[in-house]
């Protein structure tokens, strides 16, 4: 709400997007029902949009064969879903007409009474149509959602966590290519372990400001860059951030081999780790939690 008051001040915003940590549930309980009781005069909470991945969440229904991760860290990915107004089925670029309509009906089955809503990024299909339901629609009061917060608490903490930075430099050098050879080199590292997410960035120390950018979202599935640099660079800063069911401890021994190992894939480079920490998340202590009780009128 601080940040939001000095963007209030300064631009005076149409409207505000928050996005939560990727393994965060019970957000109607903890935020947006806490912000329309204390806030309700200041602004208008949209309907909370959750995105489902199509091909992870084949998996996980078992629509298609793949690793998943464990029963715990999978009742987070339940719970997010059962909570959401919007369910948001996104990348349908990646799915057939009948793969996308197959999981259209088990995802209604599974969670029924759900508004669900397919889009691509990619292509801009209904794309659109969500936004104008986000603007124009407002978050409808409805039972607070049953959590239990020690399989939740658990399930947090089987996804270890590393942040890095890592300074690289050397004759011209791709970063774009450099970005594809650590992120394919760290999913062969990580073996077993099932990624959660892994994202990585690379500024230039020259330029104007422009990065390049990659994310790989599941073990089984390729790096993709979001952001290129269109010419080579000479030096500069990869900012790295892992999420997996593994201990950190092994994220960080990955991490460090993939660096160690940069040279090898490109030519004259020379890449220091210069930063890196890595935890398990704690358990989740909201600072507000809104109960059924205190929904029943007085």
């Amino acid at each position: 709400m601080d940040a939001a008051g000095k963007l209030d001040a300064a631009t005076r915003p149409d409207a505000f997007v928050a996005e939560p940590v990727g393994s965060c549930t019970d957000l109607v309980a903890t935020v947006t029902y806490p912000l329309r009781r204390i806030y309700g005069d200041r602004f208008r909470v949209a309907p909370l949009s959750v995105l489902v991945d199509p091909v992870r969440a084949e998996q996980v229904f078992g629509l298609a064969p793949a690793r998943k991760f464990s029963d715990k860290v999978l009742y987070t990915w339940h719970k997010q879903a059962e909570e959401a107004d919007l369910l948001v089925i996104t990348k349908t670029d990646l799915l057939d007409v009948a793969r996308l309509e197959r999981l259209r009906t088990r995802v209604a089955e599974e969670f029924p009474g759900k508004d669900i809503v397919a889009v691509s990024v990619r292509t801009g299909a209904g794309v659109e149509a969500w936004f104008e339901r986000v603007l124009g629609g407002e978050q409808v009061a409805r039972p607070v959602m049953a959590v239990d917060y020690d399989l939740y608490a658990e399930g947090e903490a089987l996804l270890g966590w590393l942040n890095a930075t890592v300074a690289v430099s050397g004759p011209a050098f791709d970063a774009n290519a450099l970005l594809r050879a650590l992120a394919d080199d760290l999913r062969q590292r990580l073996g077993d372990a099932e990624i959660a997410h892994l994202k990585m960035t690379f500024s230039p120390d020259e330029g104007l400001g422009d990065i390049a950018a990659v994310s790989l979202v599941r073990s089984d599935y390729v790096p993709e860059l979001s952001l290129t640099l269109e010419g080579p660079a000479e030096s500069g800063q990869l900012i790295l951030n892992l999420r997996a069911e593994a201990h950190p401890a092994d994220l960080r021994a990955a991490v460090e081999a993939a660096v160690a190992a940069l040279p090898q894939r490109l030519s004259g480079l020379v890449a220091r780790l210069d930063h890196a920490e890595q935890f398990r998340p704690g358990r989740p202590t909201p600072t507000h939690r809104v109960t059924n009780a205190d929904l029943v009128p007085a």
